[in-house]
């Protein structure tokens, strides 16, 4: 008799490509886009019209006139009501239109030979806070696309470009200002919003002009130009940049316009419902930090070592923020394993003032300070831990600090003991340089949202690998700390070998007799029961109990997930294997990480949610999960992400495993579609 395992049913899918879609529902859009693409050519009327094969389809083949030449060319620019555009993947301008597509437009789904995007309020907001101009957007279109543009849509990308980068926050002296080089705009705010109205604070000791504006809030304090740390890298990414675009014709110009003229101060108190109502009314706030010309933030003496080498992907990211000299706020989305906290280090290297570093746990504290020590050249008494094991003291106001913490720490609401509110004072007084938010995913919710706001930081970054939330919290992303600078596409990276070629498998396992009857017995009247008798389901054990021998024995390290703690426990003791969840003590916690990681006495870890973000575990190339959040596709993608770092692999061979295990004809089967 076989074993159980090889008698499940079993299919491989790409997942991880579906995750890169920020909030597109790909299961809700698939049959009538996909099948308005598969349509093209079937109409001969002059508009177009809706065939009926018993499902909507629309036939553009008529409106996307094609131009002389397009075979070259690698769009399908859609037009509207949603502006689709679709990217050949094989065409031999593949990387210069990937670039310029991920700055103006939102990436929904991005399989190995066509990449579909759509151009969104945001996506045009984030190409204007880099730098692009409206006649750019629209030129780049023009040269890449297959087809001649939709008029709807060259008047939408004006319509919806007209009022961006025109509004800045700025933080200067502990106080907030809100300014733009027209004064009407700022007139039209305070006219048209009681929000913004009721805001402002009239600031009789600056220079006023006789509208009552500022006039003077953007004036340099030093005119000295410091050298970057990144400006070898700048000057080849942009030479890079320029070859890239040249091959195509495009020219596009990032230079920086002249500064603000006009400005009138908000109160710190009301800086997120400010900075909300500007988004609703479509003049997004751009936040930049012009670090080189800020004498009163003390300096923090920090190099790159020469170990740390960027990536070409690193590359970009670093030049969309630091392009013109200055420090823009921003997103930054790459995958799991890709370098995200490279390119944190080298972001507060390059300010070189105060940074506060958010991250998600204790442990992933302690890993941003080893990683800090490890890639830059600081004295180690300048990196402060603030958590709840380690509460150092800042040093004092004159000298310069990099202080890393939990959005747990900052955003607890209750009594602190006497120790940690003089810290908290100190961090909430101080204005730094950068803010850095590992896992920003989870910064928009109701107790960690807070974060942003309390701590006075000129630049902002977010480092996620999934910009995902199951919730509709995270468009306010693009308000709490700026636009997306860049992200980058995970099958590239997985072809240049910068992370591993993933198998996803899901198992599908037969509930028992006793189990079932019993799952459909309950399953209208208990449902949580039900659950709890799927995810216990014991073929499900013995499925995941042979997956664990078998990769054992070819030397793998296996990470083996459940939501459900008590399936974890039961599942961990009996094979006599070590757990970590939520109220697992930090020094067991790390025991057991650094076995897992730096002995071979350890090769397969049980681990709840907690494993699920901001651990660091280089060598996993297993991952079994038998118990998820409701079908999370964040948790799921940040899951896949655990064993993307890159494995030595011959060929196109598969060097990392991903398992669902799923109980068949059960609710599980719904969440794992």
């Amino acid at each position: 008799m076989s074993h159980p395992y090889q008698q499940r049913q079993y299919s491989n899918h790409n997942r991880y490509n579906n995750y890169n879609r920020n909030n597109n529902d790909n299961r809700r859009r698939n049959g009538d886009d996909r099948d308005r693409r598969q349509t093209r050519g079937r109409s001969n009327t002059n508009t177009a019209q809706s065939i009926d094969f018993g499902y909507s389809i629309t036939d553009l083949s008529n409106e996307m006139k094609l131009k002389e030449g397009s075979s070259s060319r690698p769009l399908w620019v859609c037009p509207g009501p949603d502006y689709r555009i679709f990217l050949e993947t094989f065409s031999p301008f593949y990387e210069p239109a990937y670039d310029f597509l991920i700055a103006i437009a939102e990436p929904v789904c991005r399989p190995e030979l066509i990449h579909e995007y759509k151009i969104t309020p945001y996506s045009l907001y984030a190409a204007a806070s880099v730098g692009l101009q409206t006649d750019d957007l629209i030129a780049g279109l023009q040269k890449l696309s297959k087809n001649v543009l939709d008029e709807e849509l060259v008047n939408y990308i004006k319509e919806k470009t007209r009022k961006c980068g025109k509004l800045r926050m700025i933080l200067k002296n502990g106080r907030y200002f809100l300014e733009s080089p027209d004064v009407e705009v700022l007139k039209y705010l305070l006219n048209s919003n009681a929000t913004i109205l009721q805001s402002r604070i009239r600031s009789t000791d600056l220079k006023l002009n006789e509208d009552g504006f500022i006039t003077n809030i953007t004036k340099l304090d030093d005119e000295k130009n410091e050298k970057l740390e990144i400006d070898k890298l700048l000057k080849s990414r942009k030479e890079t940049d320029k070859k890239e675009l040249n091959e195509v014709d495009i020219e596009i110009d990032t230079d920086e316009t002249k500064l603000p003229s006009f400005a009138f101060e908000i109160k710190e108190e009301e800086l997120e419902a400010v900075k909300l109502q500007t988004h609703e009314l479509e003049y997004p706030c751009v936040e930049e930090y012009d670090f080189r010309h800020d004498p009163k933030n003390p300096k923090v003496d920090i190099t790159l070592k020469a170990i740390a080498k960027h990536r070409p992907y690193q590359e970009k990211c670093l030049s969309k923020m630091f392009g013109n000299g200055r420090a823009r706020s921003g997103l930054i989305v790459l995958p799991c394993g890709a370098g995200k906290t490279l390119v944190g280090v080298t972001a507060v290297a390059t300010v070189k003032k105060s940074a506060i570093i958010f991250a998600n746990t204790t442990v992933s504290v302690h890993q941003w300070c080893q990683q800090i020590m490890h890639w830059a050249k600081v004295d180690r008494k300048c990196i402060v831990e603030f958590s709840s094991q380690t509460k150092k003291e800042l040093p004092s106001k004159d000298k310069g600090c990099i202080l890393v913490t939990t959005y747990h720490m900052l955003g607890h609401s209750g009594r602190r003991s006497k120790e940690a509110q003089v810290v908290m004072d100190e961090i909430t007084t101080r204005e730094w340089g950068l803010l850095v938010l590992d896992e920003v995913h989870v910064a928009p919710a109701n107790t960690f949202r807070k974060c942003t706001s309390m701590i006075r930081s000129k630049c902002k970054l977010g480092l996620t690998a999934t910009l995902l939330r199951e919730d509709d919290k995270i468009g306010d992303l693009f308000y709490l700390i700026g636009p997306k600078l860049y992200e980058a596409n995970w099958l590239d990276l997985q072809k240049n070998g910068y992370l591993a070629l993933v198998q996803c498998i899901e198992v599908w396992c037969e509930m028992t007799e006793d189990f079932y009857n019993h799952y459909l017995f309950n399953q209208e009247n208990n449902k949580r029961y039900s659950q709890i008798l799927s995810d216990f389901n014991p073929n499900k054990f013995r499925a995941m109990q042979y997956l664990i021998q078998a990769h054992e024995q070819r030397g793998d390290k296996v990470l083996i997930f459940s939501d459900n703690i008590p399936l974890l426990k039961h599942c961990a003791k009996l094979l006599k294997k070590p757990f970590i969840y939520g109220k697992t003590g930090d020094q067991e916690r790390k025991y057991w990480l650094h076995n897992f990681n730096h002995t071979q006495s350890t090769n397969c870890l049980f681990i709840s949610s907690v494993g699920d973000t901001s651990i660091d575990l280089p060598d996993v190339n297993v991952v079994i999960q038998i118990s998820s959040h409701y079908g999370s596709r964040r948790q799921e993608a940040q899951r896949l992400g655990r064993i993307l770092r890159p494995k030595p692999r011959q060929g196109n061979e598969f060097n990392a495993f991903f398992y669902t295990l799923v109980s068949k004809d059960t609710v599980d089967m719904i969440y794992a579609t």
